[in-house]
């Protein structure tokens, strides 16, 4: 496997700050990668990092087997797309997408016709003589990400782009950045908070939190096998049972977490591999195709359960304050470490 980017016990420190704590990462070449984790976790950092923005305090960075350390940003084989587009408001959509091919020296009309295909490319074919204020923020994402790749970068930084978007725009795009991505076969490095957009995009994904790196995996790893309390929390919805708790079920001090999914009413005589757990119903909040319950299982211990709303739910008529068991199947319970 030919590693794109590599990270060897990196650290960025600012003071006393660790916003990046010994890191070690590698992220294949052709690979759609995400990096998640909420506000002041470390990934932004991590991406200036292979951008160049930012400069370790120590470790190595490579990119595909060259140490990056020092190395400006033009130097790097990599671009970026930002949040903010960074388009610039006095030039035309073509002039915006063929600007890093001016900057190189390309002649005009060279430039101008890998602009124009670029564009073809991102379905904004017809719209290179406008400026981008009169573009939706959809297509302003489109055409900067049309003037990134045309410098045809081994590697593309993404840093939140579509956090401006609303819902459905946002769900169109993570559906028109992995099908681009496929079709170019470049590695793709994607900075979000959106657990979503981690998960329906990326081949894998690192969770960060305080500096480091929690778990990497696959996204239905990463759901189905969280490998922390942080991760199972963070990512999706999860009950997390600590190990004073998962003790007085289970006799052992082994933390563990169930999806509310996975839970169910408990049947008259059920027994067998899992547990039965008595609670008393607090809420109910209806979700369209699905209605959350939230139960409790003792004094300070809320848990949530997770129903289709079907004909079966239905019978149910579950009310707040009515007690409930509810049944925790042993193959839903996965152990967690720390």
């Amino acid at each position: 496997m030919s590693l794109a980017v590599r990270f060897q016990q990196v650290s960025r420190h600012y003071d006393a700050v660790r916003a990046v704590d010994q890191i070690d990462l590698a992220i294949a070449e052709g690979e759609f990668f995400s990096m998640l984790g909420p506000s002041g976790s470390g990934k932004t950092t991590s991406l200036r990092l292979i951008a160049g923005f930012e400069q370790p305090s120590s470790g190595s960075i490579q990119i595909f087997g060259r140490e990056a350390a020092g190395l400006p940003p033009n130097l790097r084989d990599v671009n970026t797309v930002f949040q903010d587009y960074a388009l610039f408001p006095h030039m035309s959509v073509l002039d915006n997408v063929a600007y890093g091919l001016m900057i190189k020296g390309v002649a005009r009309a060279e430039r101008h016709r890998r602009a124009e295909a670029m564009l073809e490319m991102v379905k904004l074919g017809q719209y290179g003589s406008r400026r981008p204020s009169a573009l939706s923020g959809g297509q302003r994402q489109r055409v900067a990400l049309a003037r990134a790749l045309i410098l045809q970068p081994r590697v593309l930084l993404l840093d939140e782009p579509l956090g401006a978007l609303d819902l459905k725009l946002r769900e169109q795009m993570q559906t028109e950045l992995k099908a681009l991505q496929r079709k170019l076969g470049i590695t793709f490095i994607y900075v979000t908070h959106d657990q979503g957009e981690a998960l329906s995009m990326s081949d894998r994904v690192a969770v960060f939190n305080k500096g480091r790196i929690e778990q990497i995996a696959a996204p239905q790893e990463l759901y189905t096998r969280p490998a922390t309390a942080f991760v199972a929390d963070f990512v999706g919805t999860s009950n997390v049972f600590d190990a004073a708790w998962a003790a007085s079920l289970t006799g052992q001090q082994q933390a563990f977490a169930v999806r509310p999914e996975r839970i169910r009413p408990a049947q008259d005589g059920q027994d067998g591999d899992g547990i039965r757990l008595p609670t008393r119903l607090l809420d109910v909040q209806y979700l369209g195709a699905v209605s959350r319950y939230e139960l409790e299982a003792g004094p300070e211990r809320i848990i949530s359960m997770v129903l289709p709303n079907d004909d079966a739910a239905a019978t149910l008529a579950l009310t707040p304050g009515q007690a409930l068991t509810v049944w925790l199947p042993a193959q839903a319970m996965h152990a967690l470490a720390g």
